[in-house]
């Protein structure tokens, strides 16, 4: 099967088998866009208390960010871990749209992405994933997030291994998928849930929605001894 069509068909079954994912979790895309920086080298749930503990603080709104000083902020951050380099990174992304953009996200969206995505690379502190989580799930871009997951899951099923180079891997995808925000949305949530449940270091491939791919020539020889499904939670 080539492999545009195989994906579109892992994407199909993952959509039937696990549905909508609605993410990126966040009421607004500021919101979105400091979930993208706290999350890095931790737990969402993490992230979560400390987005909680921003809107108590009334720390949630770009005038607001800006104001802070940088040593209240990791306060508040605290439990999201590394909160001192977090918050020196979140201040460091609210300056830049402030000085690029007027302190207007709407302005920021109506960028070229070629352009847009340099500049936000050019912000210390922010990779590439960081970056493309802000561009897709905050401004709505079409670009494909690269992860561990989508790493894993690509070795699993035998589509890429030739380098973990995240650009390399990322053109993988979108060469092969149409330009299109909410396909790259759902796959990637999609390829974490799956990563969570059956795609594991050690794969539960036999219990998997996706065994089946399994059968295909380029994964035949990686079907795993049966494993035991993951438990309800």
């Amino acid at each position: 099967m080539a492999g545009d069509k195989r994906l579109q068909k892992i994407f199909d079954s993952l959509l039937a088998a696990y549905g909508t994912r609605h993410w990126w979790p966040g009421e607004t895309p500021l919101e979105v866009m400091v979930g993208a920086v706290l999350t890095q080298n931790t737990s969402w749930k993490n992230v979560e208390k400390a987005i909680s503990s921003m809107k108590r603080q009334g720390a949630m709104s770009l005038p607001a960010l800006a104001a802070m000083e940088e040593k209240g902020l990791a306060e508040i951050i605290r439990s999201a871990g590394f909160y001192n380099v977090k918050a020196r990174r979140l201040k460091n992304l609210i300056h830049f749209i402030g000085e690029k953009f007027d302190g207007k996200i709407e302005s920021m969206a109506e960028e070229g992405l070629p352009g847009l995505r340099d500049l936000l690379l050019g912000i210390n502190g922010l990779g590439p994933e960081t970056a493309d989580s802000i561009l897709l799930y905050a401004l709505q871009k079409p670009v494909f997030v690269v992860d561990a997951y989508t790493k894993r899951f690509l070795t699993n099923h035998g589509l890429y291994c030739k380098s973990t180079d995240y650009h390399e891997i990322q053109r993988y995808f979108q060469e092969r998928l149409a330009p299109d925000t909410y396909l790259y949305n759902e796959f990637h949530a999609l390829i974490v849930v799956l990563c969570q449940t059956y795609c594991r270091k050690q794969p539960l491939c036999d219990q998997c929605p996706l065994g089946s791919d399994l059968d295909g020539k380029e994964a035949r020889n990686r079907r795993p001894s049966q494993g035991r499904p993951p438990r309800n939670k």
